[in-house]
C-alpha cells in the first residue's frame, strides 16, 4: 500500500464545496472518481480542510492509499484529463503513511478578497466578495489584531459546527488595501466552520465605520455567534497554503490567488 499526498487547486464557484454529496457536484467526488480511474480501484481521499460552497483553493493538500503503483506523472496528469475544468491536480508526491493531509498539519492560511468599489463588478465576481462602502483597511488590521494568540472563538462558530472546542489560535493577520481590492490575510493552527468569514463580516463593518475597533474585543469575549452578525460571502475566500513539518518535504505553492501578483511577486508575507 502506497500513500500519496497531492496539491489542488479549485474554482469553488461551480462545486457544492469539498465533501462528497450524493448527486451534488463536489470537489471531493470528481476528485475520488477520476482517481479511481487512474489506479482502477475505489480511491478515498483525506483533504486539509473541507471548504464551503463557493469557497476557492489555490493550494489545498490530500492524501490517499492505493495498492496499484502508478507513476507519479499519472497522479497529476492522467488524473487532470479527467477532471473539470475547474478542479486541477498541481502535484503528486509519495509520503510515508505516517502523513496525514489532516492530521499532520501544523497550519492553515487563507485570504478573503473584498472588491471596495461603488459599482459591482462584472469580471471576478464569482471570485471577490463586494462592498460599496469605502473601507478603512487601516482600522480593520487595528481590530483584528485583538484575536491574534489562542482565544475561545465562539462568537465566530457556525451552529452547525463540529469542532469539539471553539479554542484555536491565531498566528497572524494582515488586512491590506490594494487598489480597489481590500485583502484579508489570516494564519491559524486550524478554524472553525465559517470562522474566517464571520470574521471577515464584523471587518466589513469595522472597516465602514459603522463599530469601532474595540467592538472587535467585545465581540469575541461576549462568546455569543449572535453579536458577530452577518457572514461574509464565500466568493471572495481563497484556502492558500497548509503547513507541514518539513520533514516531509512537501511542494511549495506560490501563495494565491495569482490576480493578487505584481512583478515583484506575493504582495503579502
Amino acid at each position: 500500500m502506497t500513500r500519496i499526498a497531492l496539491g489542488l487547486e479549485y474554482d469553488g464557484h461551480f462545486f457544492h464545496g469539498w465533501q462528497r454529496q450524493p448527486a451534488l457536484p463536489t470537489i471531493q467526488g470528481h476528485l475520488e472518481n477520476a482517481l479511481s480511474q487512474i489506479a482502477d480501484t475505489s480511491i478515498t481521499t483525506v483533504c486539509a480542510g473541507r471548504t464551503d460552497a463557493g469557497v476557492h483553493a489555490t493550494a489545498q493538500v490530500v492524501h490517499f492509499d492505493c495498492e496499484n503503483l502508478r507513476p507519479l506523472r499519472s497522479w497529476i496528469f492522467g488524473t487532470n484529463t479527467l477532471l473539470p475544468g475547474g478542479i486541477r491536480v498541481l502535484w503528486a508526491k509519495e509520503v510515508p503513511d505516517t502523513f496525514n493531509a489532516r492530521f499532520s498539519a501544523t497550519g492553515r492560511r487563507y485570504r478573503y478578497v473584498i472588491y471596495n468599489h461603488p459599482i459591482r463588478p462584472s469580471l471576478l465576481r464569482h471570485h471577490a466578495d463586494w462592498d460599496y462602502r469605502k473601507l478603512d483597511a487601516r482600522k480593520m488590521q487595528a481590530a483584528a489584531q485583538h484575536w491574534v494568540g489562542e482565544h475561545d472563538f465562539s462568537s465566530f462558530r457556525a451552529a452547525e459546527c463540529q469542532s469539539l472546542t471553539p479554542v484555536r489560535t491565531i498566528h497572524a493577520i494582515q488586512i491590506v488595501r490594494i487598489g480597489d481590492q481590500v485583502v484579508i490575510d489570516m494564519v491559524a493552527t486550524a478554524f472553525l466552520h465559517h470562522m474566517v468569514r464571520n470574521m471577515v463580516g464584523v471587518l466589513k463593518e469595522i472597516g465602514s465605520g459603522e463599530l469601532s475597533t474595540l467592538k472587535a474585543k467585545q465581540i469575541l469575549e461576549a462568546k455569543d455567534r449572535k453579536q458577530a452578525g452577518v457572514t461574509a460571502s464565500p466568493f471572495g475566500l481563497y484556502l492558500v497554503e497548509v503547513q507541514y513539518p518539513s520533514g516531509y518535504d512537501l511542494p511549495l505553492s506560490p501563495i494565491g490567488p495569482w490576480f493578487l501578483k505584481t512583478t515583484e511577486g506575493s504582495l503579502l508575507i
